[in-house]
């Protein structure tokens, strides 16, 4: 990396803005970048580049691919070097850029800086910081979701150092990309990590639970599921004295508290948090945490049932027992504009839409089926094409207007409840206020992903669940 690459603009990036209302007028993405890895660690995982741009006659496309140096990774979650929350006052950096993606391997615990800014369609590998780093320095490993905060990159990882746990947050210089060191300076309880993000002009910080990596890393665990053993609680800290304040216990029925979305207004305090499955009755849930006074409280919103009866033999071992498809809701995604939450039902092969206008009493406004455990549904473009996995991760756009699904979770997971193989395939869903259906040209499936398996998406220049807002 040269020196000359770090310098500061004259003029604050273009892709940073003040407040969520201006973020959504934002012009479209032309590009998306996606996570993809290579279950048998053979191949080197890639970050894939698609076309975004209806206009392109590559619209729909792989048009870029950058491979990792070595093998192993598991690419999963990643973000941005800076976003708009370098434009928040307490901590002003409106001059760095919004050029590099930070890429963690969750199960090899390297981090490395891909550079979008010489060729925005083909990243260049910069620099990797090797795991040794990050436990030498921060006492983290199998780091998981990167945040970028006005004062650094914050990075969750699973597992201690040299131990299972207990896991937490890591920060990086966004500049160096250097570790700095452990974010918490009192964890009080805390021990399981997972997804960590803020109400950033309050000062608060919310984290997450899922596990440590023996938990989770060959699959689910049914003897810890059924005995109530992974994560189901919401932390709550100060964000600026880096110290736990508050512990919500879900009831320990919930399982796998996971990904967190906050309001994008700043002058709010709530969010959504989205739980895998009650081991009750296979149910999954979305709890939505709020202010109490001076404390918080959670409160669950949004339950979907499992879908049942279901015929045993259609079931993978893992969940044969049941007799019933449980969701499994592994990602939900909440719109710039704070409207729109979108639920994926990783197990059903189903992505709901709910109007959450009014948080306390969401409104379901829809739903789309792909994929899916036993359903198996094609997507329109290709319907003698039954697929496998379903909508897991899910981005949406500035604008609200695009909505991205893949769908691999983890390569442990996938082979647990899609043991026929599960396949690779994206999809893009056009969303109005009416209605929200697939796009029929865009559809990058099988060898489009040359063998990997995709993961999580970030579209150029942001997304709603890449930035914070310091302006309502």
């Amino acid at each position: 990396m040269r020196i000359s690459d770090l310098m500061a603009l004259w003029k604050p990036d273009p892709t940073f803005y003040p407040s969520p209302r201006d973020a959504a007028g934002a012009p479209a993405e032309k590009l998306a970048y996606v996570a993809a890895f290579d279950r048998s660690a053979r191949r080197p995982d890639a970050i894939a580049v698609l076309d975004t741009d209806p206009g392109s006659p590559d619209y729909g496309t792989v048009v870029g691919w950058t491979d990792m140096p070595g093998t192993g990774d598991e690419l999963h979650h990643f973000g941005w070097n800076a976003c708009s929350s370098a434009l928040c006052p307490y901590a002003p950096h409106p001059h760095v850029e919004r050029r590099y993606l930070i890429v963690p391997g969750l199960r090899s615990s390297n981090i490395h800086i891909l550079d979008t800014k010489p060729d925005p369609a083909s990243p260049k590998l910069v620099r990797t910081i090797e795991a040794a780093e990050l436990a030498d320095r921060a006492g983290y490993s199998r780091p998981h979701t990167v945040h970028c905060g006005p004062e650094g990159l914050y990075v969750t990882a699973l597992g201690g150092g040299s131990t299972e746990g207990p896991g937490g947050i890591a920060l990086l210089d966004h500049t160096s990309f250097d570790v700095l060191g452990r974010w918490e300076v009192d964890r009080g309880p805390q021990h399981f990590a997972y997804d960590a993000w803020w109400h950033i002009a309050h000062d608060v910080l919310v984290s997450s639970e899922w596990g440590t990596p023996l938990m989770i890393e060959d699959g689910v665990v049914a003897e810890l599921l059924l005995g109530r053993k992974y994560g189901h609680s919401l932390h709550f800290w100060d964000l600026r004295k880096r110290r736990h304040v508050q512990s919500v216990d879900l009831g320990d029925e919930h399982q796998m508290v996971l990904e967190l979305r906050p309001a994008h207004d700043p002058t709010k305090q709530y969010g959504f948090a989205g739980v895998v499955v009650n081991v009750e009755d296979l149910s999954a849930s979305v709890w939505l945490w709020h202010r109490d006074g001076d404390r918080f409280a959670a409160t669950k919103v949004i339950t979907i049932p499992a879908e049942a009866p279901a015929d045993p033999a259609a079931l993978p071992p893992v969940i044969e027992p049941f007799g019933a498809v449980p969701p499994l809701v592994t990602d939900i995604d909440l719109s710039v504009d704070d409207r729109w939450l979108y639920v994926s039902c990783w197990g059903t092969g189903e992505l709901k839409r709910y109007d959450v206008s009014d948080p306390f009493h969401p409104v379901e406004a829809g739903s789309v089926r792909i994929g899916g455990i036993v359903n198996r549904t094609p997507h329109p473009a290709a319907p003698d094409l039954p697929l496998a996995g379903g909508p897991q991760m899910v981005e949406v756009s500035r604008d609200g207007r695009r909505v991205y699904v893949t769908n691999s979770l983890y390569g442990a997971w996938d082979d647990q409840f899609y043991p026929d193989g599960v396949g690779a395939w994206m999809a893009k869903l056009d969303a109005a206020d009416d209605s929200f259906a697939f796009d029929e040209r865009f559809f990058p499936h099988g060898d489009a992903f040359r063998g990997l398996r995709p993961h999580q998406t970030r579209l150029q220049g942001g997304d709603a669940s890449s930035d914070s807002y310091c302006y309502p």
